[in-house]
């Protein structure tokens, strides 16, 4: 323990912890390429991705210039009446990257923020006249999630979510199950009958439905039938509902697609994204929508009533139009398809161990699920002795590492989760 890490431990929150027992947070001094090297000197290999969003790994020298040329121009602008060259250009990028129908960006602060804003169209698409006036409620499914704050917490799941101690002050909202076909399965007819059903009993309130596609995040992570995706988006033009689609998680190639959605072929009519926006560099996120959604909102000449102070912040939207950048001339499709065959090979190796409920891997993304939960505080010591950066939650042990690791740094990952089942 340090100076700073007893000042930490007893005055600063961590995500999901406690401050009567905080877990332990290891002091990080500085980090490059896919490697955190923590104050003693002691190198950890990162198989988060810090949350997702370094896919290009630490301190990249292109995303640092990016940095450092905005930063000698303006840090900050309001974008309330003023706009810049850097929030353009990411702009234009993301309308040239995504399917055609998405032609708007509205620049939010953070993936939660992205989500609301999406929640926040779809209300009042409807409430200023260009669909039903009465659709104030969503449809999702359960083991979702979609953010902490209060608009994406009413559509994370209700019961085995982390927020369930808000459910009284949340709006009520129209949830499925959770779709039981695994990922490369066809879906079950059960399922989609239930589905249309809720929305041909509920139409007039259902405003949208929300999904993470694919792949639902810290709802569970799990993997789901593209198929399923597929029927739920031609139900909602059926039945005209619009359709969001959270890829704030899964967006900018991490199940082996530049987009989740296109497992599936759909366009949704709102999409958000964040986390990989900015290679991990600053927080930025982004919600799309398309050319009916975006002049519905104002269909009765109201504007959408949301403003964020740091909007497009310049430095944000600069390192993100270099990082995609990046993404796009690089072999991201060769980096996330050789991950995805060594992760389904290592880890596939702990299927049959006594202490493992289920496996699964998708793009660079692999998870071992265990049958009990996991002791995060000494789990999470084990591989730091080890010279890995895991951060299991409930009972699941996943890797999500950037997109630049090399096999045998991949190999140690999946080597220490034998540290997390007793081995």
């Amino acid at each position: 323990m340090t100076a700073l890490t007893d000042f930490d431990r007893v005055h600063l929150w961590h995500p999901y912890t406690s401050m009567t027992d905080p877990l332990p947070a290891f002091e990080v001094e500085s980090a490059a390429g896919v490697r955190l090297r923590l104050r003693d000197g002691r190198e950890l290999i990162d198989g988060m991705a810090s949350w997702w969003c370094a896919i290009h790994g630490y301190n990249h020298p292109a995303l640092n210039c990016a940095v450092e040329d905005q930063l000698a121009k303006m840090a900050h602008v309001m974008f309330g009446g003023l706009t810049h060259e850097p929030a353009v250009r990411l702009a234009r990028t993301l309308v040239d990257m995504t399917p055609a129908p998405l032609q708007h960006v509205f620049f939010a602060d953070s993936g939660s923020v992205a989500v609301e804003v999406a929640i926040k169209m779809a209300l009042q698409f409807h409430a200023a006249g260009a669909g039903r006036a009465g659709a104030d409620r969503l449809l999702t499914i359960r083991g979702g999630y979609h953010g902490d704050t209060f608009g994406a917490m009413a559509v994370c799941d209700p019961v085995n979510g982390m927020h369930e101690r808000f459910a009284s002050a949340l709006p009520g909202h129209f949830f499925l199950d959770r779709p039981a076909a695994r990922f490369g399965a066809a879906v079950e007819s059960r399922e989609i009958d239930a589905a249309e059903q809720m929305m041909r009993e509920h139409r007039d309130r259902i405003a949208a439905v929300i999904l993470e596609p694919i792949v639902q995040g810290a709802g569970g992570m799990w993997f789901y039938s593209a198929d399923y995706l597929r029927e739920i988006a031609a139900l909602c033009q059926r039945h005209d509902i619009l359709l969001i689609a959270d890829e704030i998680a899964t967006g900018f190639g991490r199940t082996g697609r530049m987009f989740a959605c296109e497992h599936a072929g759909v366009v949704p009519d709102l999409l958000c994204l964040g986390k990989a926006l900015t290679g991990g560099y600053l927080t930025l996120a982004a919600t799309m929508t398309t050319e009916r959604v975006a002049h519905g909102v104002s269909a009765d000449g109201g504007v959408l009533a949301h403003g964020p102070t740091f909007m497009a912040n310049p430095l944000a939207t600069a390192v993100a139009a270099e990082s995609l950048r990046l993404l796009q001339e690089s072999p991201w499709q060769a980096r996330v398809a050789a991950i995805e065959r060594q992760l389904a090979d290592e880890l596939g190796r702990y299927a049959q161990h006594p202490a493992v409920a289920d496996v699964r891997v998708l793009g660079a993304i692999g998870v071992v699920e265990c049958r009990q939960p996991v002791d995060v505080a000494r789990v999470q010591q084990r591989f730091v002795e080890a010279g890995v950066w895991l951060r299991p939650f409930g009972r699941l042990i996943y890797l999500m590492p950037p997109y630049i690791i090399e096999p045998a740094d991949l190999r140690r990952l999946t080597d220490a989760v034998a540290l997390a089942l007793g081995d």
